[in-house]
């Protein structure tokens, strides 16, 4: 608004004392009249450009428990949505759009957006064509779903578990997988290896065998 006098006149299609919003940085002239005479005096405006905010992440898309960090970019301090905070990883625990809040060093403010998309973990499941064996049997037979994964553990070769070669005991294998997304799980089965104890009689001319000797 104007001064002293009693009524005003602004340069550039300003009414007194009714907001605008200037498109650019100008000089104003205000004319203040009185009754007796009038004068003026100038402003300048200085408008300055909103920060072009960037929002960045150290990944788009992600499994189902990995973490990401967000950072923002083109101003000088940064607010998130979400309870997000700038530069500090979390885990997100569904694919969700997070908006940043740019303000530079003339406290002007812009925002952007980004979307972290959350994989699930694909369902993996192992068995064994047997949960026991003795540490002569032949190999058993494991299967592995979704089809296209490895297994793994002792005595494993391929899709075949060796009870000689992995030895007595509970021998834990594992079949893992991953998906398209790059997202992996692994399923687990146990097989249980055992010196197994016993008589077998073979009849001979003029005598019995055992096997083994017990």
């Amino acid at each position: 608004g104007g001064g002293t006098a009693t009524s005003y006149s602004w340069s550039g299609g300003v009414t007194d004392g009714v907001v605008f919003n200037p498109t650019s940085t100008v000089t104003y002239t205000v004319t203040g009249t009185d009754a007796n005479c009038s004068n003026t005096a100038t402003v300048t405006v200085t408008v300055n450009p909103l920060p072009t905010v960037t929002a960045n992440a150290t990944a788009t898309s992600i499994c189902a428990g990995d973490a990401v960090t967000l950072n923002g970019g083109g101003a000088t301090s940064y607010t998130w949505d979400n309870s997000v905070t700038d530069g500090v990883s979390f885990v997100p625990t569904a694919t969700t759009t997070y908006m940043v809040t740019g303000v530079d060093a003339n406290t002007c403010s812009n925002t952007a957006t980004i979307t972290i998309t959350v994989n699930p973990l694909p369902t993996v499941t192992g068995t064994a064509s047997t949960s026991s064996m003795c540490l002569t049997d032949a190999d058993a037979t494991l299967t592995g779903s979704p089809v296209g994964g490895t297994w793994g553990g002792p005595g494993v070769t391929g899709n075949s578990f060796s009870a000689s070669t992995a030895g007595v005991g509970a021998q834990t294998l594992t079949y893992s997988f991953t998906d398209s997304n790059g997202c992996s799980n692994t399923a687990t089965t146990v097989i249980t290896v055992s010196i197994c104890t016993g008589v077998t009689e073979s009849s001979l001319a003029n005598a019995v065998d055992f096997y083994p000797n017990p």
